[in-house]
């Protein structure tokens, strides 16, 4: 009766509203307004089956109607058995993971099935996320497959061109005009066999058309102005129920698709979440677009630099796996970690009691883990003092100790809870407060929602003290776009024994993730360059031919990982460590700014790079790779025509100031191939 008594209010003319000084959200008569000082959505009421209104660039002015008719959020053709709808509004305090939001919360009933969209925005962000959640039951099947277009019928008759209706829409906006140039981004993990991770598509949209990926953005060449619809889910081939594509377009109409779950997941007693939408708008500049993304992203979970910059050493990389992990192996590379500038030393597989399937000393499982509840306890013939000696010297060195942790996937993480217990445990007795976590599958929605039940359970109990690295090297993970509350990636296996591990490879892959992913939420491998020399013979671009500083220099813009035993490395190694204690420095005013690509994309022989963008100021990492070329202009995210002072930081380029090219071009010299400099810059008014 409350929620009916909430409509009726609506109805008669009062009004339902929370303001807070950046962000608002108002019920008045049949309008929902959700905004802030840079955009704004108006919904008309529709029961509670919200239809967009309009949607505002409060920055640039211009406002879009919407000319679609129907719901903006649908998974039935029946749009009328509707009831029970409800509106509340509040703001979400700010905790050690993300910063304060408003959350608005929209419930409503469409005949058996009870749906609850929660919206969310930021204070400092041109853009606003809609969790869907849903509960009851449903005879819509919601993962029906898409059409291939050469199957339709040829276009004679105004009929034909008539589409059939989309079901599982997670959110659409239909805008006038025809002239969008758009362009939607595929991304792949898996990358122990992926190793091109981002694949863009530019297209005028026509008729009815299905694309994949997880962003969409769509730029109107009359106006400048432009939108992006951000998809809250793994990469598009491994998502839950998934029917093929991720985005449909029809001329101005454009659809989000995929809920991530069938009707088969819907329970009567459970809300169970499908996967999230942003719509967020800019004015102009492609670098307008890709800011106005990151500054919803930098909201996700916040970057503290006591508790998520780290300079990590895993020694998983030179591939003794566990046949050396014990108190003494672990005591000499904390102290090696500690002489190399490392802040972070994590023992991987091997330091538990329990054997996993990737013992080198004797072949385990994953199967059936809580059969030996000491599993996830220091293995007492290889560390007789537990994890104790370890932290201590640690403490002593300034080195973090971290983990590596696989839970309990079997039965959809029926053990979640003994698995959170576990790395709580490990954080009150030792202070263990950054796991890798490995082997997650995701392959039902089942797993996916025990598999929040545990991250949550831990962040609860450690104060949000826990780092997560994410590993996305194998099986169906949360890839980029989700779990991203957590932690930061862990991208990819490179072995210099497999020969598969070249740096302009690794570098190549951060450059194109960065300009739709935070760099800085990504850990980055280099290795030991001296190991395995003899696989590569007479290749150019083998380790062996740059130096160590290069390689720890490709990692810069994300956070570096040494991916080797450091009690491996020969003496001259060690020099490296004025380079990473500088670059700790300034690591986090780098990371603070927003990190795009620029130059070439990485080939080996490339001028590249990257930028931090801030206001009025920021950094610039430049990569002279094996060119001849001495100088490059160089294209940045920088306006045309202005004069900047870049002053070295890292590395060895010299310190200039120039005057911007066309297209924010800047000249740099470097004087040898396969060298870095890190600049400072300011914009001289």
């Amino acid at each position: 009766m409350r929620h009916i008594f909430l409509f009726i209010i609506a109805l008669v003319g009062l009004s339902s509203a929370h303001s807070q000084s950046g962000y608002y959200s108002q019920l008045n008569r049949d309008t929902l307004t959700i905004g802030n000082s840079l955009i704004e959505r108006k919904f008309v009421w529709n029961k509670g089956n919200l239809i967009t209104y309009s949607l505002t660039n409060k920055v640039s002015g211009h406002r879009w109607l919407n000319k679609a008719k129907s719901p903006d959020f649908q998974v039935s053709k029946d749009l009328k058995n509707m009831s029970n709808s409800s509106y509340t509004s509040k703001e979400i305090g700010e905790t050690a993971i993300h910063p304060a939001y408003l959350e608005t919360v929209v419930s409503f009933s469409l005949g058996t099935l009870d749906i609850k969209r929660v919206f969310r925005i930021y204070k400092d962000s041109p853009a606003i996320a809609c969790d869907t959640y849903l509960k009851g039951k449903t005879d819509v099947v919601l993962d029906g497959k898409a059409t291939n277009s050469a199957d339709l019928k040829n276009i004679e008759f105004t009929d034909d061109m008539k589409s059939k209706q989309v079901t599982a829409v997670l959110d659409q906006i239909k805008l006038d005009g025809f002239h969008w140039q758009t362009k939607t981004v595929e991304f792949f993990d898996v990358t122990d066999w992926n190793n091109n991770l981002v694949f863009e598509s530019k297209f005028i949209p026509y008729r009815k058309n299905s694309y994949k990926g997880n962003l969409l953005f769509a730029h109107n060449m009359e106006n400048d102005n432009g939108f992006f619809f951000l998809k809250e889910a793994p990469s598009s081939n491994v998502q839950l129920a998934y029917n093929g594509y991720d985005f449909t377009t029809d001329f101005n109409h454009f659809v989000v698709t995929g809920l991530g779950m069938s009707e088969k997941d819907i329970k009567e007693d459970e809300w169970r979440k499908a996967y999230g939408c942003v719509i967020g708008v800019y004015r102009g500049s492609e670098l307008n677009q890709l800011e106005a993304l990151r500054s919803y992203q930098k909201n996700i979970r916040k970057l503290l630099s006591g508790r998520d910059e780290m300079v990590m050493m895993n020694t998983w990389g030179d591939r003794s796996q566990d046949s050396k992990v014990n108190e003494k192996f672990s005591l000499l590379e904390v102290e090696r970690a500690a002489q190399l500038g490392i802040t972070h030393f994590q023992i991987d597989d091997g330091w538990q009691v329990g054997k996993s399937p990737n013992s080198a000393v004797t072949k385990g499982s994953f199967k059936n883990i809580w059969d030996n509840p000491d599993y996830w306890k220091p293995d007492p013939q290889k560390y007789p003092n537990g994890l104790h000696s370890i932290v201590k010297r640690g403490k002593e060195l300034g080195v973090e100790i971290c983990l590596w942790f696989n839970p309990s996937v079997q039965h959809d993480y029926a053990d979640w809870e003994k698995d959170a217990q576990a790395m709580i445990d490990l954080y009150n007795e030792y202070g263990i407060r950054t796991f890798k976590i490995d082997g997650l599958a995701i392959p039902t929605k089942e797993s996916e929602i025990n598999l929040r039940k545990l991250f949550d359970k831990v962040l609860e109990k450690t104060n949000n003290a826990v780092v997560f690295n994410l590993d996305a090297t194998a099986g169906r993970r949360g890839g980029y776009h989700m779990l991203n509350e957590y932690g930061n990636i862990f991208l990819e296996n490179r072995y210099t024994d497999w020969q598969n591990y070249y740096p302009y490879w690794t570098l190549r892959n951060l450059w194109q993730l960065s300009k739709y992913v935070p760099a800085e939420k990504l850990q980055i491998e280099f290795l030991n360059k001296w190991r395995n020399t003899e696989k590569y013979g007479k290749d150019i671009f083998a380790p062996a031919n740059h130096s160590f500083e290069y390689l720890f220099a490709t990692t810069m813009a994300g956070q570096p990982l040494a991916w080797f035993e450091g009690t491996g490395l020969p003496k001259e190694a060690l020099t490296i460590n004025k380079l990473i204690n500088a670059y700790k420095k300034v690591q986090h005013d780098f990371h603070s700014g927003t990190i795009l690509p620029v130059g070439d994309e990485p080939s080996g022989k490339s001028w590249t790079g990257f930028q931090s963008v801030k206001e009025g100021t920021g950094y610039f990492i430049f990569y002279r790779e094996n060119t001849p070329n001495k100088v490059s202009a160089i294209k940045t995210w920088l306006p045309e025509n202005v004069k900047v002072k870049c002053t070295p930081v890292l590395g060895n380029g010299k310190a200039m100031t120039k005057i911007t090219g066309y297209n924010g071009t800047l000249e740099v010299e470097l004087a040898n191939v396969n060298d870095f400099v890190m600049y400072k810059y300011e914009i001289i008014k």
